[in-house]
């Protein structure tokens, strides 16, 4: 395992591309179970989570080749063969499994999955919608297990505005008989994107990117070529970076409108963001003013970018207040932070975040994927080396990003963990 080292106070500039949306991509490659033919996905980011959910579609029988960042799934000969451990507990999205498998074959057996510790995550929501389709689900020894003689069109009412929840019904509802309603959806791009594959492939999904989505089932769905979006949180999180030491960094490949929650607080910062049809170029690295943000369901901020936020308030004039309204457990960060000398203090969900901090280079660790991202941000604008431990923890969701940190002037390098080094992050 590596541990990545950051030498801070070096000033950025440069262009940096955007992957493939992680977010979606652990949706789509589940999505093409529900396929009878060939399904390519172009754009694919290279990060972990990919290679996992590539590997259990060739548990299932399925037919997996690369080329660069296009990948093509074959799933004729795939079969509805029981995942209830291994790979499965490596990452969340793997639910996604769950309403694929059942819209295909009636029935899966899914381990309960794994991914970032970030508390208490239900997918009562899920259940609900499977149940309401037709589905008998028990949980027998840590397993999910689904099945139904047949799935047949329900309305449906989310209790919860949940995005795997909305996506996880949307893959049982394309294949079952008659018109599925889901009200109270999330509305985010990824669901959009999840949809537009599906609409490809021949479903009726109408609705997607509203809180309502209406899905006529098909007998049938073929195969299809579809190019992902780009990742939001990823071009949030480099947007951020380039505020926090960026004299102009462009940032290629982004939709604008999926990101105008967090540039629209950038500039009240007094960050300056130009913006293009898919690019946005940001001048940073100058004084910045206190804000208070809320993380809320699209289209507000999202709670991906709070912990990379945090680190950038800690350099801004005065005391600003970041509430988590989606994770109460997503500080994790801040203590580590702490050790970086900022000064913030957590009152329920909400952080009161003291400004402007000298940070000091340490030793962290990063307990989950955003909030490494969270330090690396924080290391890049401290005085002396910081040393961020876990950093397969970041490379779950950001694709080669000490590559594109170099590219961007930062001195950034890996180096092997050592033993000390693994003993801190075992007690992450």
């Amino acid at each position: 395992m590596d541990k990545l080292l950051i030498e801070g106070g070096h000033k950025l500039n440069g262009e940096v591309r955007i992957s493939g949306a992680k977010n979606s991509a652990v949706a789509l490659l589940p999505a093409t179970i529900l396929a009878e033919s060939e399904v390519t996905i172009e754009g694919l980011p290279n990060i972990s989570d990919i290679d996992i959910l590539k590997e259990l579609l060739e548990d299932i029988g399925g037919e997996v080749s690369q080329d660069g960042e296009d990948v093509t799934i074959n799933p004729a000969n795939m079969v509805s063969m029981p995942l209830p451990n291994g790979r499965v507990k490596k990452l969340r999205a793997s639910y996604y499994f769950m309403g694929a498998m059942l819209g295909r074959f009636k029935k899966a057996v899914i381990g309960l999955p794994g991914g970032c510790n970030l508390g208490p995550r239900p997918i009562d929501q899920h259940i609900k919608g499977f149940e309401a389709l037709g589905a008998k689900v028990t949980n027998e020894q840590g397993a999910i297990y689904l099945q139904a003689d047949e799935l047949v069109g329900a309305k449906i009412y989310l209790d919860v505005v949940s995005v795997g929840a909305t996506i996880n019904i949307m893959l049982a509802a394309v294949k079952a008989k008659g018109k599925t309603t889901i009200e109270n959806a999330a509305k985010e791009p990824e669901i959009i994107d999840v949809a537009t594959l599906l609409n490809s492939m021949g479903a009726n999904i109408k609705g997607a990117g509203t809180d309502v989505i209406r899905i006529e089932g098909v007998d049938e769905l073929n195969g299809c070529q579809h190019t992902i979006i780009p990742d939001r949180i990823e071009a949030g999180t480099y947007t951020i970076l380039a505020a926090s030491k960026g004299e102009e960094v462009t940032i290629d490949n982004v939709i604008p409108t999926h990101l105008e929650s967090l540039t629209a607080k950038l500039r009240e910062m007094g960050v300056e963001i130009e913006e293009s049809t898919d690019y946005l170029i940001v001048r940073g690295n100058r004084p910045l003013s206190n804000v208070d943000i809320k993380t809320l369901v699209y289209p507000g901020i999202p709670t991906d970018l709070q912990q990379p936020f945090t680190s950038l308030l800690t350099q801004a004039e005065g005391t600003s207040i970041v509430t988590d309204t989606i994770y109460q457990a997503r500080f994790k960060h801040i203590d580590e932070l702490r050790r970086m000398n900022a000064s913030i203090k957590v009152e329920g969900n909400s952080a009161v975040v003291s400004g402007q901090t000298p940070l000091e280079g340490a030793k962290v660790k990063a307990s989950d994927l955003r909030a490494g991202a969270a330090l690396v941000i924080a290391g890049l604008m401290a005085d002396g080396v910081t040393e961020v431990v876990g950093l397969d923890h970041i490379e779950r969701g950001y694709d080669q990003i000490t590559e594109k940190l170099k590219n961007l002037g930062a001195v950034v390098w890996r180096e092997q963990m050592s033993e000390e080094d693994k003993k801190l992050f075992q007690n992450a």
